[in-house]
Formats: C-alpha cells, structure tokens, sequence
C-alpha cells in the first residue's frame, strides 16, 4: 500500500478517539472533584474563610504542578481562584495543616 494515502487515513481514524479522551479527561476531573468533596479537611474556603456553600455550591480546582500530585481544593465562589492562583503555596500550606489537624482528631 502506497505509505502516503496510509498516513492520512491513520490520522483521520484516530482523531474521534482523541476527542473522545478529552471529554473523558473533563468528566474524570469532575469525578475527581466530587470524590474530594467527602474528605475535604475545611468547611471554609481556602481563600476567604467564608463557609463553603455560603454563596451556593462550592466551587472544587484542581491545582496542577509539573512534578507533583494534583490537588483538589475548594472555595466559596469562583472569584476566590483568582487569590489562590496568585500565591497557591500560601494556600496549600493552610490545606495541609488542616488535614493534617483533622488525622490526628
């Protein structure tokens, strides 16, 4: 078979299967939320101190580091990302006293 009509039909097969992992990626990230939301160790939003589910839903990010774990965090609203993506260290550290606070009780 001549390779360069081959080339072209392997990329047109594959790409519904690439777009099918990406909407898989979307709703394993909604899973991961949701699951999150049980052993959450605050019922206050990372970033204002505002109960969670004061403004409605709370709204789960899951923050991303190359190298690193990924990690489900909570805020009152959608406004608060903007806070937390300015220092996530700040905030990260909070969230780890506060799991680590909740393991030993």
């Amino acid at each position: 078979m001549n390779i360069r009509l081959l080339l072209p039909t392997l990329l047109i097969a594959a790409l519904p299967a690439s777009l099918t992992l990406a909407a898989d990626a979307k709703k394993t990230d909604a899973e991961i939320i949701n699951a999150a939301r049980a052993s959450y160790p605050l019922k206050t939003c990372l970033v204002s101190n505002e109960a969670l589910g004061s403004m409605g839903e709370a709204s789960g990010h899951i923050h991303r580091t190359a190298g690193k774990p990924d990690r489900v965090v909570f805020f009152c609203c959608a406004g608060c990302s903007d806070d937390f993506k300015a220092d996530p260290a700040k905030f990260l550290k909070k969230l780890d006293e506060a799991a680590a606070n909740k393991a030993k009780k």
